[in-house]
């Protein structure tokens, strides 16, 4: 790592910590968005229609002149032919002849495509080449087009749309590991070679953050270090072993999969953004399954059709045994994953809020699973990819049966209860107890009411006793204007109720208020003992006989009032020359349709070509910063194409033959030379490969909001380990800062200034803090976490922006952060200054300071304990009551340090 990313500053003085702080913050100028999207640029060879022109007029004319049976103007452009016959302007091309071409013209002006930007110019030149060159075609033309779509040729044999292939590594001296003779091969073509590799202090520090997004203990990186010495590659294999079998692997690894899922403790949508309480159990479930190390092919199964798999297995909520109810509770659990996307129903009931919650839940199967925008296809046939609109919806017929526009479930009526048969009769017998004592005390409410009525009817004329009493017996909405009126000029019998008893105790020195509370208590208690019932945030499916099954429709232009032809559930139409593309439709042995089963086997039989090299990708992608595929969650035409595509196939292939293990491909990357180099980039590299496309060395990686957060944490010493459970609220601060806390507003949303203490709760992994779409914590926010807004995040953005420094100087979370980093360091190292300094460099660095920075921090610590000598301060906090004394110098002057030493370069980013 560069000296600018290792330091945070010479000599530490004040003025160079606040300088060394806003070099986190290089504002970077963003480019202006294409409002039109680019062609991808054709491979090399003849130019042609097919491989050409086509994709160009399908993105932006085919729309118009072609698609659904539409041709504006009687043109037809989906074929060579059909633009020289043209439509009621005449020709649209004359081969041979650009300056002829009437289509040619419009696109030049920006009259074509209309309602669009004018075409790119390198799209127009593509254009331009083809008319002049004689408009070729690849093959003959077919004499006739129906309204269904087709597939050329170069569409059909788009690299991911290919079955994987096992390659044998190439043979490359000095290379044994298959990872690298793939990467090495490359490097040789473009005259560049690995770097050296990395210290046994980087190498901890970058696996332990990698595999469980912690920091290594200064213990663990002494025993690894002098492990190391002796036998590298033994130590080595032992320290991945460790750090797969941490807990906090799972927890790291799950993270990673819940942005793809889209993962929120609420339903999004709209402003209400109603919670999910119970969505936590899906998290729960991803974590424990990747700490089993669950084959992955297994794992995909169970969220895309657990409730048939449970069917299936014959387990249920009154399974004999423990272990087939946890099992069942686990597969319920799983199918959280098509619980994930926004959905707005339980606030706004309606067909578009309804359809807008499917397609989310299409757009995140297609980009997690697929790889693709399948989503893009919903309104018309997609524009880049062989993706038609039919199969859009034949991939969400899928679905249908457990969504079914028609008779929607809102998201509190799919919840799952887990009691048993045995414990509804306990929890209904208890209820009838307790319905009891309820009778009990509504009668002597009644003739509380009724007594207090009486005392205060005495005190007025008996002249209208009778219509006062008869107005107050009268139900409120029924009463007549006369009565209103009287009741108001007696205000004391107008708001005589069981809520208002106690006021008239005492006036009439009764108990009566008290006497109900008790009797309320009472049946709570009874209550009480009922058996918790938990429930499951699960997608199921109403049983049903076949017949009865919605029907998916196409819908025009994606509108859910106007549906046209029906589609059967199927995979991408595409694939049909590779493989089977047929879902079964109902599946006989079960209760439910057994679509999603259909095709979750399909999915992982180990034969798709989709899967399994997105997935691998996706793991390669978080080990070294960039996928092999740089755009994860499209493998389209409009991603990028793959790096080394031998290697990816290899990496595919491998996956599926050891068995689905994601533990075991960790180990493959993580003993590769290429992860284990050096971050150094060598003057031919910086020349030759600026963008390091070919791997010469490590990418310097900055770590995640939630990585940073809990490295915070750890190094203060803070970090509650407690696994699972409810997620760790989060609340608005009344300058409107979303902070971890209880949420204390009243009913109109105003804060009351109350702290509900979280004992702890507070200090657990970022991953159990509470997602809560339009409450993102401000650490989160601002570097990078998704707000899931959207329906998933297929790959996060990695900012470099101005507001991230002035969080790390400024934001009262860092300076708690950094009190309790200045605590941990008194409290482990006594009163010794350089012990301080020693220890916070091992904690949050992983080495030790070097003499100059050791003398730089010892001088800023001096500076600032007399400046806190001459100017006393408490130490704050984010939520809860402030100290009520003033903090030592001594402690102010380390927390500063502390407060320095964490926002520093070198904690936030991987060498």
């Amino acid at each position: 790592m560069s000296k600018g990313l290792r330091r945070f500053g010479r000599g530490l003085s004040v003025v160079r910590t606040i300088h060394c702080l806003f070099n986190l913050a290089f504002v970077c100028a963003s480019w202006p968005v294409l409002l039109l999207a680019e062609s991808p640029p054709s491979s090399s060879g003849p130019i042609s229609f097919e491989k050409d022109a086509r994709p160009i007029l399908k993105a932006q004319c085919f729309h118009c002149h072609g698609e659904d049976g539409e041709t504006r103007g009687g043109l037809d452009v989906r074929l060579s032919r059909l633009l020289r016959k043209g439509g009621k302007s005449g020709p649209a091309i004359v081969p041979g002849d650009p300056s002829a071409s009437h289509l040619l013209e419009l696109i030049q002006s920006g009259e074509m495509p209309k309602e669009k930007p004018r075409l790119p110019e390198r799209d127009i030149e593509t254009i331009r080449r083809w008319i002049a060159a004689g408009a070729p075609t690849a093959r003959p033309e077919p004499e006739t087009l129906g309204p269904e779509p087709m597939f050329t040729d170069e569409e059909r044999s788009w690299w991911s749309l290919q079955p994987v292939r096992h390659h044998q590594p190439p043979t490359i001296p000095g290379e044994s590991h298959p990872v690298d003779a793939f990467l090495a091969a490359k490097l040789r073509e473009n005259g560049l070679a690995f770097s050296g590799s990395a210290t046994p202090e980087v190498l901890i520090r970058r696996a332990t953050f990698d595999l469980t997004g912690l920091p290594p203990s200064p213990k663990e990186i002494a025993e690894f270090t002098a492990a190391h010495a002796k036998h590298p590659e033994e130590a080595w294999s032992q320290l991945l072993d460790r750090l797969l079998a941490a807990p906090s692997y799972g927890e790291t690894w799950a993270r990673h999969w819940l942005d793809v899922a889209g993962y929120a403790d609420s339903d999004g949508f709209n402003e209400a953004d109603t919670e999910r309480k119970h969505a936590f159990r899906y998290r729960d479930y991803v974590i424990q399954a990747l700490n089993d190390d669950m084959p992955f092919d297994a794992f995909i199964r169970e969220q895309l059709a657990g409730d048939e798999i449970a069917t299936l297995e014959h387990l249920h909520a009154d399974s004999p045994t423990a272990a087939d109810r946890a099992r069942y509770a686990k597969l319920l659990a799983a199918t959280g994953f098509l619980r994930m996307g926004p959905d707005g129903t339980a606030t706004k009931n309606d067909l578009l809020t309804r359809n807008a919650c499917v397609s989310a839940t299409v757009k995140i199967v297609g980009t997690a699973l697929f790889g693709l925008t399948v989503g893009c296809a919903e309104c018309h046939d997609h524009r880049y990819d062989p993706i038609t609109q039919a199969d859009y919806y034949r991939l969400r017929a899928v679905f249908e049966p457990g969504f079914d526009l028609n008779s929607w479930r809102v998201p509190n009526g799919r919840l799952v209860s887990l009691l048993t048969a045995e414990e509804k009769a306990k929890a209904a017998k208890i209820e009838a107890e307790a319905k009891q004592l309820d009778n009990v005390r509504i009668v002597k409410q009644s003739e509380f009411i009724e007594e207090v009525l009486g005392k205060e009817l005495e005190k007025r004329d008996p002249q209208i006793r009778s219509a006062l009493r008869a107005a107050y017996q009268t139900p409120a909405a029924k009463r007549s204007p006369d009565q209103l009126a009287l009741l108001k000029a007696h205000p004391t019998i107008d708001k005589l109720s069981a809520g208002s008893l106690y006021l008239y105790d005492t006036t009439y020195g009764t108990k009566h208020a008290d006497t109900l509370k008790k009797m309320m208590d009472e049946a709570a208690a009874v209550r009480a003992r009922k058996p918790t019932e938990e429930f499951i945030h699960a997608f199921t499916e109403l049983a049903r006989p076949s017949q009865a099954m919605p029907v998916t429709r196409v819908l025009h232009r994606g509108d859910p009032d106007a549906p046209k032809e029906a589609v059967k559930p199927g995979d991408l139409s595409v694939l049909g020359a590779v493989r089977a593309v047929e879902i079964l439709e109902d599946d006989s042995s079960l209760p439910t349709s057994g679509r999603r089963l259909a095709l979750a086997r399909t999915l992982t039989d180990g034969t798709h070509p989709l899967l399994a090299r997105v997935l691998v990708n996706r793991v390669w992608m978080h080990h070294f910063g960039k996928g092999i595929v740089s755009s994860p969650g499209d493998f389209g035409r409009l991603g990028t194409p793959p790096t080394h595509p031998e290697l990816l196939d290899w990496l595919a292939a491998n996956f599926v033959e050891k068995g689905w293990s994601l533990k075991q491909l960790h180990r493959l990357i993580l003993t590769s030379r290429a992860w284990r180099q050096s971050s150094r980039i060598s003057d031919s590299s910086a020349s030759m490969d600026p963008d390091n496309r070919w791997l010469s060395h490590q990418n310097v990686r900055r770590l995640g909001a939630e990585t940073l957060r809990d490295s915070l944490l750890a190094v203060s010493g803070k970090l509650n380990s407690k696994m699972g459970g409810a997620p760790v609220p989060v609340m608005f601060t009344e300058e409107g800062q979303v902070v971890i806390g209880v949420d204390t507003t009243d009913t109109a949303g105003r804060q009351t200034g109350k702290f509900v203490p979280l004992n702890g709760e507070e200090y657990r992994r970022s991953i159990y803090i509470q997602v809560r779409r339009s409450r993102q914590l401000d650490m989160f926010a601002t570097f990078d976490a998704p707000s899931m807004t959207d329906a998933n995040c297929e790959i996060r953005p990695v900012t470099t922006v101005s507001p991230q420094s002035l969080l790390l100087m400024n934001h009262l979370e860092m300076r708690e952060h950094a009190r309790h980093f200045a605590e941990r360091l008194q409290k482990e190292c006594g009163g010794d200054p350089a012990a301080w300094i020693e220890k916070a460099w091992r904690l949050a660095y992983a080495r030790p300071p070097s003499a100059e920075e050791a003398s730089g921090a010892r001088e800023f610590l001096v500076a600032q304990t007399e400046f806190y000598r001459k100017n006393p301060a408490k130490l704050e906090r984010v939520t809860g009551p402030p100290d009520k004394e003033e903090a030592p110098a001594e402690t102010l002057g380390l927390t500063a340090l502390c407060h320095a030493v964490m926002s520093a370069n070198e904690f936030l980013y991987l060498d």
